[in-house]
């Protein structure tokens, strides 16, 4: 039985697709009707090679035996973080989770599928991109002035326009010490 990760270390530890994606690909694959001769081999190769790892820097996808396909993502990168399931989707317990860059690509960059724990991961992923550490320590520019509007519906933009407000004050105080006297 797979148990639910219950912190980021669990996340750590996730690679292969849960089995309910390879019931995912066997029903889209009967739904092509004839076609099933040319798409399940396809889906079977393709569940069999799909590994993702997570770690502290991003999150890296291989899959494909004759054409393979890699993609590394840094946390830093990513823009927004999108979950989309079907029915059939939904009745397996699966989600894929959508990962977009700034890229200037409308498609996302990377698709997590085949995980009952999208919901963990995403939660995962949105702590890892505003630059959270692991350990659950704070932001170390963090103010109590932060700490209080983390309650506020508009947290993250008070705490954005905080940190615009502080770079420049710095901006200027070296301005002005850099400045001759007049």
């Amino acid at each position: 039985m797979i148990t639910a990760p219950t912190s980021d270390q669990d996340i750590f530890t996730l690679s292969a697709p849960d089995p309910a994606l390879w019931k995912l690909y066997l029903i889209r694959a009967l739904f092509t009707g004839p076609g099933v001769i040319f798409v399940l081999p396809y889906l079977y190769f393709r569940y069999h090679t799909l590994r993702y790892t997570f770690d502290e820097e991003g999150i890296h996808m291989r899959v494909g035996i004759l054409y393979r396909r890699e993609v590394n993502l840094t946390y830093a990168r990513i823009q927004d973080i999108h979950l989309r399931s079907g029915v059939i989707q939904r009745w397996l317990g699966l989600a894929d989770i959508q990962i977009q860059t700034a890229s200037g690509s409308a498609d996302a960059e990377l698709i997590i599928e085949g995980f009952k724990e999208y919901g963990r991961i995403r939660d995962f992923l949105y702590t890892r991109m505003r630059g959270y550490h692991a350990a659950g320590r704070s932001l170390p520019n963090e103010s109590s002035e932060t700490a209080a509007a983390s309650t506020n519906p508009n947290a993250e933009m008070i705490a954005l326009l905080q940190t615009i407000r502080d770079e420049l004050r710095q901006t200027r105080e070296s301005l002005s010490k850099s400045r001759p006297p007049e």
